[in-house]
């Protein structure tokens, strides 16, 4: 599982930070686990949160460059890409990762990655943070990014 050996993180004493989450709308059993698991992450650490929904996973990328250009110190990008019998998944997959790099190296804003890329639904629910879900990659994602707000100022952003 690649869950095994995750890090615990100090996500205390952040100061005022802004994180915006961009979540895609299908899956929506999936997306409803992330979502909330990257608020909780976000309101436990003390930060201000807003939540914006787009269509689907390509949309992430147009949305976490308007986040960040909007201020926000930090970005949390959740969906859901299922593998089909067309090459699509490996389109949108790819074109999602690169677009959402894109933005944290091109803004130098953190970009925390919770775009689940499964198989099957089953692998996704595995992996949304719900009750009987073995990982829990809403908050893997939040903690990321704020992990890495942290991380920035130390360097001096």
């Amino acid at each position: 599982m690649s869950g095994a050996g995750a890090p615990k993180f100090d996500l205390r004493d952040l100061g005022a930070v802004r994180v915006a989450i961009i979540a895609s709308s299908w899956h929506d059993v999936v997306m409803d686990g992330l979502v909330a698991n990257a608020i909780e992450t976000c309101q436990d650490a003390g930060v201000d949160v807003t939540v914006v929904r787009v269509p689907g996973s390509f949309e992430l990328g147009l949305a976490a460059m308007s986040a960040a250009n909007a201020g926000f110190d930090a970005i949390v990008a959740l969906g859901v890409i299922i593998r089909g019998g067309t090459p699509h998944f490996e389109f949108v997959a790819n074109a999602t990762t690169d677009a959402l790099n894109r933005v944290a190296l091109d803004t130098g804003k953190p970009v925390g990655f919770g775009v689940l890329t499964c198989d099957d639904d089953a692998q996704a629910i595995d992996r949304a943070g719900l009750p009987h879900s073995s990982e829990n990659k809403g908050r893997e994602a939040a903690e990321a990014a704020l992990v890495m707000v942290k991380t920035m100022r130390s360097l001096g952003w």
